[in-house]
């Protein structure tokens, strides 16, 4: 297996070397909105330690991580109003995986509406209301 580098985008956000905007935080885990989103709402939740997948994730990194998959899917399926929730995780980059640090995508959405198509930059401003929506529902 590869060997975990330091030097990837979610590793930077964690040292806050990278904005992001934050939606949650314990912990292990942190939670934040993707750039490019798929769907209005569309976060990501990652663990605080390294690790590139599933593959190589401890059981408790794996076991703190989808606890809080599991808290930002209810929240964002209540900020949202949504009938459902899609989860993604990728692994390796044969298994779509780019960003080599352990990380689940959290999509809310509606009956009809499909997701946007991948790699578009999202609007900031809305990025940010989103959140704000989707921290309201953790309350």
């Amino acid at each position: 297996m590869t060997a975990y580098d330091t030097e990837n985008i979610f590793a930077k956000i964690l040292r806050g070397e990278i904005p992001a905007t934050r939606v949650y935080e314990d912990d292990e885990t942190l939670a934040f909105m993707d750039i490019m989103p798929r769907t209005d709402g569309h976060l990501l939740v990652i663990p605080k330690t390294p690790c590139r997948n599933v593959l190589d994730a401890t059981p408790e990194q794996l076991a703190s991580v989808i606890a809080t998959v599991q808290k930002l899917a209810r929240a964002a399926k209540t900020a949202f109003d949504a009938g459902g929730v899609t989860i993604q995780q990728f692994n390796e980059a044969a298994g779509g995986q780019e960003v080599f640090h352990l990380h689940f995508h959290v999509l809310p959405r509606q009956d009809g509406v499909s997701m946007r198509p991948p790699g578009q930059m999202g609007d900031f401003d809305e990025i940010a209301a989103h959140a704000e929506k989707i921290r309201a529902a953790l309350d």
